[in-house]
């Protein structure tokens, strides 16, 4: 064939698939999205205008060709808008980061409520003002954790609070290649983060004006209220799907609902969103079929369904999540009311094109990814099952709704398995059974009773809903705990390589967006990356950012040089390596020598020390082998060491068998030099 041939033969391919090419746009977008996300370096004013020059020499491309040659530059034109977003939203966050560790008092506003990895409560501060610090290298906002006896304080937000604490700056992967909190917090607009084991004191009542904080006092209010209607398991369960605290609910029901892959019942996400506006429509839509022939009833309906959706937003604090799902049932009640099919791939492309516009940094998380996933696979699955009018024998309605629960269920949980599995590690095995079990009472039961009891609460009936609410919520938490307790319901997978995901979702949307006989390219694709996760091979040994804590492979699994002290980095080295055990007994595999462990890596020797005598003790084998300290010391020359003070600047370390002997890779050496990592 010729090229003029091949060339005609690629441009009618294309053009036969002229109609359903537009979700094509919202994955290239994501595409140029990664790409900035993926730089090791910040594009500069020359980057940014060489690639408007590009951007305007495609645009002309496109206004001047013809039909398939116009598809043809649409696709790096596409990828340019992608990268050039994501470049404005990282400029237009920017915020001072705290450059030093700071020790004193720490004054400022509360403009968020949480709870911490430890389970302590953590607040969210704007309005910062530190002790001898200028306003200027002063963060715009700092979070801390409040540890000790608090009794002095009852956190609402608007309050003017003061107390000592440590702060520092958000730090980096714990390992090369793993999360980066320093870009997570640079977009939360997050300056510096700490804690205090001081009771914080409450400086000035918080303000009486601002819609922001009028809502947040409306969110305290339904919490309180709740919990006192239904207390204890039930309470706290209630208040995070209603209002998005998830600060009372207990650690041990946390653990059974994710070894029962019902977690996802707490998250504000696309089912609650889903639920609760398909809920109001469905009501809203019987409610006035009376007046369908003197009405636009659909309409009216799907109005009400998107003022519902907006209230509960605002209700449950507007997080990520929550914002995504009600991004994603707009365009579809949108749709409604502009006569066009509500549930159509086009309408996953358009919702997912604005959300990554509003927020760009969504394309890396586990939430963006897992509800895009479950939404297209659930449109993809049901638009083939969708039979053509009046074509064979209608199924009764129960057997419908039975048949839709399980598919749905078994759909969504393996279009987000594979997600969640890369991102946290472990595959709850029972979780269709717990989600065939618990589902179809949060769309029948609980969201409605969450509706009846916001329409009862100005009369002083709420209790109703609520009561309404309580026992399936005490079914559902019985069948976390129920499902969570079966032999091997939980199993834990090792950290895939960086090249899986991406390949993985390239071949899913090829076969679910593609027309026609190639479309089933896209499974051979999806089959490599998996086949490529288990080879994925863990450092031989890894070095914490503060150089405290140090962790080496061995015959039973990772040896951690240290039994307590950087907690967080030795549980994400050992949920990243598929084998999530207790710091202490990842430390006991190698015995307990001291303070000084010594570690045998084939080429090299790994000599690690925590405090002043034992740094003093490890630098005795300076040139013998590579050591890392905890303490700042003056390097004796020829001696490989890695001390604070160089792993600021380099991060953590990873270390891994190559051709010349060990090889050593930073995080900086992977992240580079970017707004969030100077």
């Amino acid at each position: 064939m010729t090229r003029a041939g091949l060339i005609g033969s690629i441009l009618s391919g294309l053009d036969a698939q002229r109609g359903g090419l537009f979700p094509w746009v919202a994955v290239l977008y994501g595409a140029g999205i990664g790409l900035y996300f993926s730089l090791r370096f910040e594009p500069d004013g020359a980057h940014w205008a060489g690639l408007a020059c590009v951007a305007l020499v495609l645009a002309m491309g496109i206004w001047r060709a013809g039909p398939g040659v116009r598809l043809v530059l649409m696709i790096p034109l596409v990828v340019a808008s992608g990268i050039a977003v994501a470049g404005w939203r990282a400029h237009g966050v920017a915020e001072e980061v705290l450059s030093f560790r700071y020790y004193g008092p720490v004054e400022g506003r509360i403009i968020a409520i949480d709870r911490s990895q430890s389970d302590a409560p953590r607040l969210t501060l704007d309005r910062v003002r530190l002790r001898d610090v200028p306003p200027g290298r002063t963060p715009a906002r700092v979070r801390v954790s409040l540890h000790g006896d608090q009794r002095f304080i009852d956190p609402a937000p608007g309050q003017i609070i003061g107390l000592t604490g440590h702060l520092s700056p958000p730090s980096g992967a714990v390992e090369p290649g793993g999360f980066d909190f320093r870009r997570h917090a640079w977009f939360l607009r997050l300056g510096a983060v700490g804690y205090t084991r001081t009771p914080a004191l409450v400086l000035a009542p918080a303000e009486p004006g601002g819609l922001r904080l009028g809502i947040n006092r409306i969110r305290q209010a339904v919490s309180a209220h709740v919990r006192a209607v239904l207390p204890g398991r039930e309470g706290g369960f209630a208040v995070a799907i209603t209002t998005g605290e998830r600060s009372h609910i207990d650690r041990a029901v946390l653990d059974d609902l994710r070894a029962a892959n019902l977690a996802h019942l707490l998250a504000i996400s696309g089912l609650h969103m889903g639920l609760l506006t398909g809920f109001v429509f469905a009501s809203l839509r019987y409610g006035l079929a009376p007046f369908a022939l003197r009405w636009p009833t659909r309409k009216i309906a799907a109005l009400g369904a998107l003022i519902a959706g907006a209230a509960y937003l605002a209700l449950s604090g507007g997080n990520v999540a929550t914002e995504r799902a009600f991004v994603m049932v707009a365009v579809m009640f949108a749709a409604l009311l502009l006569n066009r099919r509500a549930v159509t791939l086009r309408a996953v492309a358009v919702a997912a094109l604005i959300v990554l516009t509003l927020r760009p940094e969504a394309l890396y998380g586990p939430g963006f990814q897992m509800s895009f996933a479950a939404t297209t696979a659930l449109v993809a699955v049901f638009g083939a099952l969708r039979r053509p009018p009046g074509e064979g024998r209608r199924w009764p309605r129960g057997a419908r709704f039975v048949f839709g629960v399980a598919v749905s269920s078994l759909v969504a949980g393996m279009a987000t398995a594979p997600i969640a599995a890369a991102h946290f590690n472990q595959v709850p095995h029972y979780g269709l059974i717990a989600n065939m079990l618990s589902v179809p009472l949060m769309g029948a039961v609980v969201i409605p009773g969450a509706v009846l009891a916001a329409l009862l609460a100005p009369f002083g009936l709420s209790w109703i809903g609520l009561g309404l609410m309580a026992p399936a919520i005490r079914w559902i938490l019985a069948v976390a705990e129920t499902v969570a307790g079966w032999p091997g319901a939980l199993s834990f997978v090792p950290m895939p390589g960086t090249a899986v995901l991406p390949l993985l979702a390239a071949g899913a949307l090829w076969l679910v967006i593609w027309r026609g006989p190639f479309r089933w390219c896209g499974a051979p694709v999806m089959g490599l990356a998996l086949a490529l996760w288990p080879m994925a091979e863990r450092p031989l040994a890894l070095v914490s950012p503060s150089g405290g804590l140090v962790g080496v492979l061995g015959a039973e699994g990772r040896i951690l040089s240290k039994a307590r002290g950087d907690g967080f980095a030795a549980r994400v080295w050992l949920e990243n390596d598929g084998d999530p055990v207790e710091q202490a007994v990842a430390h006991g595999r190698g015995g307990d020598p001291g303070r000084l462990r010594a570690f045998d890596l084939g080429s090299i020797r790994l000599v690690h020390g925590t405090g002043k005598a034992a740094a003093r003790e490890a630098l005795a084998f300076c040139g013998r082998a590579l050591v890392v300290v905890n303490v700042s010391v003056n390097r004796p020359a020829g001696c490989d060491l890695y001390d604070p003070k160089r792993l600021r600047r380099e991060g953590a370390l990873a270390l891994r068998p190559g051709p010349s002997g060990i090889e050593i890779t930073s995080a900086r050496e992977v992240t580079g030099h970017r707004l969030w990592s100077p």
